[in-house]
């Protein structure tokens, strides 16, 4: 097949090779070069494909795994706050951005894309998996997410099938170890998630630190990387929340979004010139008691991923 032809193809499936790869690296940057990475590899080799032995779907993937693998060679994992230091109690800590971790990135969702299984794409999931050797992480993806048959993993892993299980055992019983339990709350509806959401879009742009709070649990949690820096509790989320209106003002405006399948929002400050300017991407955990964790994104270039304007009038 020629070029165009190639690219006609493969195009189909980009969209979930890109959610595959971030399930890999736990970052939407990353993942977008390691697309790319893979459509260039694949397209080199189009002329070794042959569609008797496995669907191009398949063959994409196994390729895309691959060249993960390959990027993730000598690379730590990528983090939370909550994943390197301990909480701190202290509202008035000083707010320092570490740029040299590698902090786990949110990943822009369609909440209809029915390629994406409910749950897989989830931060606290993310976050976990990345405690995870690469290869551990590939065959628990292959086969707990993508449903692929052992075989085929060993084939694309170009390993033993007993390898594989023997992987799949280690991974699954590394993740039992790890505490994700606030995603194994009873979910509400989504129409309740919406209102709680409306709720403290409303209570956020009003500067209503009341009533911010009153939509938490007592035990939620606030973090926002790249500040190595988090909070536990409604108390230490409305003190620090008084904090930011103290520094940055009380006018804000903030437009709902979504970030593996979760209800985010992107926040606006206004400036100087009057403008509003991105300032943070949140993403939030809701269950019927409240939200119980809210994970701040300092980094305004993850605003485009997310379709939000870099500023508002």
């Amino acid at each position: 097949m020629d070029r165009d032809d190639f690219d006609r193809r493969a195009e189909p499936y980009r969209h979930e090779l890109l959610v595959h790869c971030y399930r890999m690296l736990g970052s939407i940057h990353d993942a977008e070069d390691l697309v790319q990475e893979t459509l260039l590899r694949a397209w080199r080799a189009s002329g070794t494909y042959d569609e008797q032995r496995a669907s191009l779907r398949t063959w994409l993937y196994r390729i895309a795994t691959n060249a993960c693998l390959t990027a993730l060679k000598g690379r730590g994992r990528r983090a939370l706050p909550s994943g390197l230091v301990s909480a701190t109690e202290d509202a008035q800590a000083p707010i320092e951005l570490s740029t040299d971790v590698s902090w786990l990135q949110p990943f822009p969702t369609d909440p209809a894309a029915a390629m994406v299984a409910r749950g897989s794409l989830r931060l606290a999931l993310i976050a976990a998996m990345q405690y995870l050797p690469a290869r551990q992480r590939a065959v628990l993806v292959l086969r707990d997410v993508l449903d692929w048959p052992v075989a085929d993993i060993a084939e694309a892993l170009e390993t033993t099938s007993a390898s594989v299980n023997s992987a799949l055992q280690r991974a699954r019983a590394k993740l039992a170890e790890i505490d994700i339990t606030e995603d194994d709350v009873d979910e509400p509806a989504d129409r309740e998630v919406k209102s709680v959401i409306d709720d403290y879009i409303r209570a956020f742009e009003a500067a209503d630190v009341d009533g911010l709070t009153r939509l938490l649990t007592d035990q939620v949690v606030l973090e926002m990387p790249p500040a190595p820096l988090w909070y536990v509790g409604r108390d230490a989320y409305g003190e620090f929340m008084a904090r930011v209106y103290a520094m940055r003002g009380p006018a804000w405006r903030l437009l709902p979004t979504v970030a593996n399948d979760q209800p985010a929002i992107g926040a606006y400050v206004r400036g100087d010139d009057g403008r509003f300017h991105a300032h943070s991407l949140q993403v939030f955990t809701v269950a019927k008691a409240g939200i119980t964790h809210n994970v701040v994104f300092f980094d305004q270039d993850l605003f485009e991923y997310f379709g939000l304007p870099s500023d508002l009038e």
